[in-house]
């Protein structure tokens, strides 16, 4: 095309119309209607003789094929002379196109030289090409008379035209860009006195007048796109390497290259050129790079760049999160918000979700919806529907649940002369909708039978003609509320009522976070115990891709893990030696495998992880934290995997080199494959592994013990200072003035030997040569008595601060001795901040360490026995001891201020005061509250002490029960701190509230109305009326 017209364009003109158009191609349809139309179609141009009328296009010149409309043939009319066709100007029903030669530059060795007329003033030449690679010479033609040439090259996708002389600084042009973009682009050029120029895609560029009186001639050859070997005598140099791409429509001189007579031989010459044909490859066609990545490419390969995609890898297959919050507990993650991808390297994107790391982790999926919502004025006709949009679409939310051991969410629905169902003719007259799209008419509590509540299975409903609550249809406020745990039917999504049009009818209801707990998959397990054995499953398709992972551990030497068979293609994953694994495969250019070696064995029956992955570009396979290795696809060989027998996982299909041990998490393109529902039909294979605190033992931290479970294991921090998941979550308390925390060991001295309690293992006989005391403090008053521990014998144990806030430990192990005494006077230790102190003492040698940084042994001389440990007391000590001076003024003063981590040995008293598991002999005394110690550099310790609660908003929920209101926001905090005192007043509004209902309740003897709904109605209007309160002072108001 030698112009950009206008190909198709259509008008409708009324049938009374005068406007006559001329076109090369009319063709006119009649309808039938209240009114008849004529449509004109024109195409190639729109001419308008009568009227003066300007188009923006010019007529299209070129020529059309194969032109229809619905389904008519124009061009086939026009030839017939057809009456409703008109055609105008210069039309003929041929297509003549010219002969373009394309050249193909094979390699950065290729190149073309053609012959010029030498010492011509002026170099000109012009050519069109095509390419995806960024940089190479596309001319050099030398100069004659001067030293120097002329240089056309690609840089960056740029075009930069160099003209090289010696003795003078070179002038350049640049010129274009995105010139690799696999489009032909037209280039000329011209280089003469006075004038440099070029001319890309039409766009002329032009250097400022660089000669003067100097002429340049221009030489005997040309070459494009490389330059021939030095041993040829030329001069032509490139500093780009050499041009892969298309040329075509070659000129010099302004005079044609004839390319057929240069394949002849009769014309220049040329090396690794492709005559006739323009051998580019689109890489990028179809689009291998997977997730959003976008594709570039170069003459042999293409390049994923997988930028904010959240995938990695040669084609952007590999997901860089997790699949759930169990696998990130699991690396040792403590509660947040973390992008989990639930089907790994699936179609489906990762979505933002908070995990709250208990014994199991907890996935917490919000909605917009959260709030008490009442509903009143409705009926069958106008009902109230409540849609609930969630965090992360429909299809991950289905991923989440498939991978969870359990989900639940709680819908509490309240009711008052709003039924649930029509009970004359059982007609739902409240339902919501599940993720399946369904009408459910179960309620929280229940299993999925039709309109049942959880009161309806127990037995408990206020009516025990109904099976619901709110069926009853009585005038007080009662509720059908409870967890939803049917995973099929969950999340809900739309809740709908119609049941509040009567006098006094109304009804709440309030649908909570989506809570899913665990990971079927990650501790999803088979045990083999035969070479002989295997599993099977069907065929693994992954033709374009395919990623396997899983975990192992064994004690065997080398087995194969998993096996797939193809005709000739296939993929294997084995245990070769003790140190090394391999990947090995064929998708039909020949067997290849990648092995990773190890330092260490991976036969010490410890967990490993494996992953593999194959695709268009390479193979690749990591174990653990290892290097990953990778072996490059061969270009434009085959790359379909075609694989056709059963995957055998755990062995071959010729019952030889099985593996012997555990596999685990075995998942392949993201989706788990259940081993332990196999293994259960399978001979010499069992379900499960256990073992699992040899390798994740080490998460359990400050004393933790890891414990074996079924599926998994748990940290048991009843030993520890600590709590948590990993025992991570040190316990804090705040020490108002003379205050204290007494543990007692013994009520006297002749306390049972065999009691199993924590306290009775100090024996009153028992003479305890060593002990192991950890605390952190935090405190700005001296003289202050951080710890003290007292016998019956009248020896003790004193942590103290002194007048001049140096730290002193003294140890008084012999009741007719003075104390020993280890003083610490480098620096005033009440300065408010955070110092941690370990003692460890063996018989009579005592180590002590401060802030990790300062260490001191010293020898006692009281004795090397502590006998008969009565009570470790923290704070004041309110009764009077036999104890040296200093330490008593320290002990009459207290402490005010916070300790932390407090362990003596195997006890942790302010664990047992602030989170009792079983009842303990702690007494507490005084202003003592859990808190926290943390306080950035600056901060006055008391009053950081007072209000550091209110920060403290997830610890004391991490070893409870899941979080239904994630924070969603680390910047509202301060709004945070405003609302809890207005929702404290708040609450202090409601229970007076309350208080007085209940006796007015009280007053009227209304015995007769069941607890459970007093209950109900109390807490739905406390709640009305914290909501209303709030809305008004927020000026939105309910009602």
């Amino acid at each position: 095309m030698t112009s950009i017209g206008i190909l198709c364009s259509s008008s409708v003109w009324a049938n009374r119309s005068t406007l006559q158009w001329m076109s090369i191609g009319i063709v006119s349809m009649h309808r039938e209607n209240s009114i008849t139309w004529i449509l004109i179609m024109s195409f190639g141009g729109i001419p308008a003789p009568e009227k003066s009328v300007s188009f923006q296009y010019k007529n299209f010149h070129g020529c059309l094929e194969n032109l229809y409309y619905n389904g008519v043939d124009i061009i086939g009319l026009a030839k017939q002379q057809k009456p409703q066709i008109i055609t105008t100007g210069n039309v003929s029903f041929s297509c003549s196109q010219p002969q373009w030669v394309p050249l193909t530059f094979l390699s950065s060795r290729s190149y073309l030289a053609l012959p010029a007329s030498p010492r011509e003033e002026e170099i000109s030449a012009s050519f069109q090409f095509r390419t995806w690679n960024k940089a190479g010479l596309l001319l050099f033609s030398e100069l004659q008379l001067v030293s120097g040439g002329l240089l056309l090259l690609l840089s960056d996708g740029k075009l930069k035209l160099n003209l090289l002389r010696q003795g003078k600084l070179p002038s350049d042009i640049t010129a274009g860009a995105g010139l690799n973009d696999g489009q032909w682009h037209s280039i000329s050029l011209s280089a003469k006195r006075n004038h440099l120029s070029v001319v890309v895609d039409g766009h002329v560029t032009t250097a400022s007048p660089w000669l003067g009186p100097e002429q340049i001639y221009s030489g005997g050859t040309y070459y494009f796109g490389g330059c021939p070997d030095k041993s040829f005598g030329s001069k032509c140099t490139s500093p780009v390497g050499g041009f892969q791409g298309c040329m075509r429509l070659i000129s010099i001189s302004k005079e044609m290259v004839d390319l057929i007579s240069v394949q002849q031989g009769s014309l220049g010459n040329f090396s690794d050129l492709q005559i006739d044909s323009c051998g580019i490859s689109d890489r990028c066609l179809p689009n291998y790079c997977e997730h959003g990545g976008a594709c570039s490419q170069s003459w042999s390969v293409f390049h994923c760049n997988c930028t904010n995609t959240g995938y990695t890898g040669a084609t952007c297959h590999t997901s860089i999160y997790e699949q759930s919050c169990e696998a990130y507990k699991h690396k040792g993650n403590t509660s947040g918000f973390y992008y989990i991808d639930s089907d790994g390297s699936g179609p489906l994107g990762p979505s933002l979700l908070y995990c709250n790391m208990t014994e199991t982790a907890w996935t917490i999926i919000q909605h917009n919806g959260s709030d008490l919502t009442r509903v009143r004025n409705t009926d069958p006709e106008n009902p109230h529907t409540g849609v609930f949009e969630y965090v992360a679409s429909m299809e991950q939310l289905q991923a989440t649940i498939n991978r969870a051991e359990h989900c639940e969410q709680e819908l509490a629905y309240y009711c008052k002369k709003s039924r649930l169902v029509n009970q004359e003719d059982g007609t739902p007259l409240s339902w919501w909708v599940g993720r399946t799209n369904e009408t459910q008419t179960y309620w929280g509590g229940s299993s999925p039978d039709p309109q049942k509540c959880a009161c309806g299975l127990e037995g408990s409903c206020t009516d025990a003609h109904y099976f619901c609550n709110c069926d009853a249809d009585r005038s007080e406020w009662t509720n059908d509320t409870g967890f939803l745990s049917y995973k099929e039917h969950l999340p809900v999504t739309k809740i709908v009522i119609t049941d509040t049009g009567r006098p006094h009818s109304e009804a709440a209801y309030q649908l909570g976070p989506l809570l899913c707990r665990g990971d079927r998959s990650f501790w999803n397990s088979a045990s083999f115990n035969t070479e002989a054995s295997y599993l099977h499953f069907p065929t693994f398709h992954g033709e374009l891709s395919a990623d396997v992972s899983f975990f192992f551990k064994t004690t065997a030497l080398s087995g194969v893990f998993l096996e797939n068979l193809g005709i000739t293609d296939f993929i294997r994953i084995e245990l070769r030696s003790p140190t090394t694994v391999t990947f090995s495969f064929d998708v039909g250019n020949g067997p290849l495998e990648i092995s990773v070696q190890s330092p260490t064995h991976f036969n010490d029956n410890q967990w490993h992880h494996v992953r593999v992955e194959r695709n268009m570009k390479e193979a690749s396979i990591q174990v653990d934290q290892l290097s990953p290795k990778t072996q490059a696809a061969p270009a434009d060989g085959h790359v379909l995997l075609q694989l056709n027998s059963q995957l055998f996982v755990g062995g071959t299909a010729t019952r030889q080199r099985g593996f012997l041990g555990c596999i685990r998490s075995l998942q392949l393109n993201g989706m788990a494959l259940d081993l332990e529902e196999r293994a259960m039909v399978t001979p010499g294979v069992q379900p499960g592994c256990r073992g699992h605190c040899g390798s994740y033992g080490k998460l359990c931290r400050n004393g933790g013990k890891c414990r074996e479970k079924p599926s998994g294991f748990f940290c048991d921090c009843s030993s520890s200072a600590y709590t948590g998941p990993f025992c991570s979550h040190e316990i804090s308390a705040y020490f108002g003035s003379g205050s204290s925390v007494i543990y007692n060991f013994q009520e006297n001295y002749s306390l049972s030997k065999n009691s199993s309690s924590h306290a009775a293992s100090f024996h009153g006989d028992m003479k305890l040569s060593r002990e192991m005391i950890k605390f952190s403090f935090r405190t700005t008053r001296a003289p202050s008595l951080l710890l003290y521990m007292s016998s019956f014998y009248k020896e003790y144990l004193s942590v103290i601060i002194a007048k001049n806030g140096s730290l002193q430990i003294r140890y008084k192990l012999n009741r007719y001795q003075e104390p020993d005494v280890v003083n610490f006077d480098f620096k005033s230790m009440a300065d408010g901040q955070l110092h941690h102190i370990k003692i460890n003492r063996e018989e009579g040698v005592v180590f002590v360490e401060i802030d990790e940084n300062i260490r001191r042994q010293v020898h006692l001389a009281s004795g090397t026995e502590f006998s008969a440990v009565k009570s470790l007391v923290l704070g004041r000590i309110s009764e009077h001891s036999d104890v040296d001076q200093e330490t008593a003024l320290a002990g009459a003063q207290g402490f005010m201020g916070c300790l932390s981590a407090v362990q003596l040995s195997h006890v942790a008293p302010l664990k047992a005061a602030l989170h009792p598991s079983h009842p303990a002999p702690v007494t507490i005394t005084g202003h003592v509250t859990e808190s926290s110690c943390v306080a950035p550099a600056g901060t006055d310790a008391t009053s950081r002490e007072r209000t550091h609660s209110f920060a403290d908003h997830s610890g004391t929920k991490d070893d409870r029960e899941p979080l239904t209101n994630a924070i969603k926001s680390d910047s509202a905090v301060i709004g945070g701190l405003i609302a809890v005192v207005i929702f404290i007043l708040l609450c202090i509004t409601a229970i007076a509230i309350r208080i007085y209902q209940q006796k007015r309740l009280y007053k009227r003897n209304e015995a007769k109305r069941s607890e459970n709904v007093e209950s109900a109605e109390a807490v739905l209007k406390s709640e009305l009326n914290i909501q209303n309160a709030v809305n008004e002072n927020q000026k939105e108001y309910f009602f």
